[in-house]
């Protein structure tokens, strides 16, 4: 009862209001952004949510689109803004997400959605992430985050969907609340430097079939 209706109408009510509240720091970021980033103060990406359904969502664009020789983006890491990197510390790029959970592609407390390139590199168990609706927080993001390996973070995924209750919502998203204020620079360059799911699933395959013919030549 609680997964489907009420939580989605405590997700509607809370957005909507939270949106209202916060419009005069939305307006100014989009303001600052509007004239660093020439034009361009959201950032789209296309994400998997509930049931592997592809939507848009929506952040403050953190990063600039400074490309290497070859015309290439440069690494995520050397392609933050200064103001980029204070709306990650401070969360603030991730209010345009309230739309998406008004929109209903999204909740408040939830998975959070990755790329849709990532699909086909999780386990069968891994996919139950993708039952409810990707959240704006997560258990994974208040339980250590960046200091968690990709399969620590799927796992915490999988939890929070056996687990879903509204006062596991509620104790998340005070937990998230608090780390808003508690969020390093350490944190913000590993998220931007570490592998990305594709690649760490693959690193590990080359690793087991390494040890494996290691195994079988000793």
């Amino acid at each position: 009862m609680y997964g489907n209706l009420i939580k989605r109408i405590i997700d509607f009510i809370s957005s909507l209001i939270g949106l209202l509240i916060l419009s005069p720091v939305f307006i100014i970021i989009y303001i600052i952004l509007w004239f660093t980033n020439k034009k361009q103060p959201f950032y789209f990406q296309k994400r998997p949510g509930k049931n592997e359904e592809i939507f848009e969502i929506i952040k403050f664009k953190s990063m600039s689109d400074a490309t290497n020789a070859s015309g290439s983006l440069l690494p995520d890491a050397d392609r933050l803004t200064p103001i980029g990197n204070f709306l990650r510390k401070s969360s603030l790029d991730e209010i345009p997400q309230l739309i998406n959970v008004i929109k209903g592609d999204m909740s408040l407390v939830g998975p959070r959605p990755l790329r849709v390139r990532y699909l086909p590199y999780y386990t069968q168990e891994e996919k139950i992430r993708h039952t409810v609706k990707p959240g704006i927080t997560g258990l994974a993001q208040v339980s250590g985050r960046n200091k968690l390996n990709w399969d620590q973070k799927l796992a915490l995924d999988i939890e929070y969907v056996n687990r879903l209750t509204f006062w596991l919502d509620v104790a998340i998203l005070l937990k998230t609340v608090k780390k808003i204020f508690h969020t390093s620079e350490d944190e913000i360059v590993v998220d931007l430097t570490m592998d990305a799911l594709d690649t760490y699933r693959t690193n590990q395959k080359t690793s087991i079939k390494t040890d494996t013919f290691d195994t079988k030549n000793n």
